[in-house]
């Protein structure tokens, strides 16, 4: 009897590169962000990043997006340490991502295409699912002539134009008539979803915001007492996740909404929408701020920006700045001081804005919860009594 064989099933991690244009009105030290960045997705896709490029120009090249010459030492590269994949910070066109695949000869991808494959592998519910899914065909069509570009090697021309356009057509056609499907079966969950709001009665409505891997999850575990799956990874929540809270003798209804991040494909912020109705319909929003991050304030601007685009920018708020156990102070130009902002610094800087609460707080440490659900009682309170000013059933 011969030996049998074996196979290893084991997946095997992928190896990156990281592909970034700096631009004249754009700092290194933002590129550097936006690439760090870049690596954590990678990261969270289950790859390994061994290498970063960037190049200063005034506007990414037309056809390639670098220069041909950072080009040609990315492809040396590549070869050199058999590279798998090379992932571009920015939103590649179709006719880009067509010439440096064929240049490169490995799996390329963008920003988009990245987030959307992350977004593919934690949707859970089938409105996650139907949206990522609509998503991922509107990026591909106008990418379907580049899928065909092995008619373009064989010779002889004649019979292979037409079945070659007619494929594309075929593909096209099948496309959209499935994007067609997609957002009819959308509607019909929304439809489903207002009724399942509108039946949750009289309770009072708090959604958690903010910028992904922020501790949005940590926080609804500690308040609701359930388990929200949460880790160290962006986009760890997809899904909207609604929990019945009660403190002291006050129920309210708190969600957990999908993370906001920089350069979100507009696809998929337009297909994710709906998820966000929880953050629309809101009577008060509590908007987590991970204040051990560098640019937690780029990354306050990021999620205010898509509050303004989905028109929830001027509800009631609490700004709370969570990670505070993990706080690394930053340098300041302040000849008279040590060059270090402290906590207690940032605290008095912050509390002095008058336009919403502001609380500091560590989630994971449990600091500073008791004054947070305090804070949270009473404002919860405040709407309760504002709507139902003759409801008896709350006791003072």
């Amino acid at each position: 009897m011969g030996k049998q064989k074996t196979y290893d099933t084991a997946v095997v991690q992928e190896r990156a590169i990281l592909v970034g244009v700096v631009t004249p009105g754009e700092k290194e030290a933002q590129t550097k962000e936006y690439l760090d960045e870049l690596a954590f997705l990678v990261d969270t896709a289950g790859g390994k990043v061994e290498k970063v490029f960037t190049q200063k120009m005034l506007k990414p090249e037309r056809a390639t997006f670098v220069g041909t010459g950072k080009l040609e030492e990315i492809k040396a590269y590549v070869k050199s340490e058999e590279i798998d994949v090379v992932v571009f910070d920015d939103e590649l066109s179709p006719s880009q991502l067509r010439n440096i695949d064929r240049e490169l000869g490995v799996k390329v991808l963008d920003r988009s295409n990245l987030i959307l494959d992350i977004f593919a592998n934690r949707a859970q519910t089938a409105q996650a699912k139907t949206q990522v899914e609509l998503a991922q065909l509107q990026y591909v069509l106008p990418r379907l002539t580049g899928m065909w570009t092995h008619l373009e090697r064989q010779k002889g021309g004649i019979g292979m134009r037409g079945p070659g356009e007619t494929q594309i057509e075929s593909d096209r056609r099948i496309i959209l008539n499935k994007i067609s499907l997609l957002k009819e079966r959308l509607r019909n969950i929304d439809r489903q979803n207002e009724t399942q709001r509108k039946n949750r009665g009289q309770l009072i409505r708090v959604a958690l915001v903010g910028y992904t891997n922020v501790g949005k999850s940590t926080i609804m575990n500690m308040l609701s007492k359930s388990e929200v799956f949460a880790e160290n990874k962006l986009f760890a929540t997809l899904d909207t996740t609604v929990r019945k809270v009660v403190i002291e003798n006050l129920p309210f209804l708190l969600s957990d909404t999908v993370g906001f991040i920089r350069k979100l494909p507009h696809h998929l912020v337009e297909c994710f929408k709906s998820t966000l109705d929880e953050v629309r319909e809101a009577d008060l929003l509590i908007h987590v701020v991970d204040v051990s991050h560098p640019n937690f304030e780029d990354q306050i601007n990021t999620v205010n920006e898509t509050l303004k685009d989905i028109g929830a920018i001027d509800k009631d708020m609490i700004l709370v700045f969570n990670k505070i156990d993990a706080y690394v102070s930053p340098e300041v130009d302040d000849e008279e001081d040590d060059g270090k902002l402290t906590l207690e610094d940032f605290k008095k800087s912050w509390m002095s804005h008058d336009k919403v609460p502001v609380l500091f707080i560590s989630a994971t440490e449990k600091e500073n919860l008791e004054e947070f659900k305090t804070l949270l009682y009473d404002k919860v309170k405040a709407a309760h009594v504002a709507r139902y000013p003759y409801d008896s059933n709350l006791l003072y």
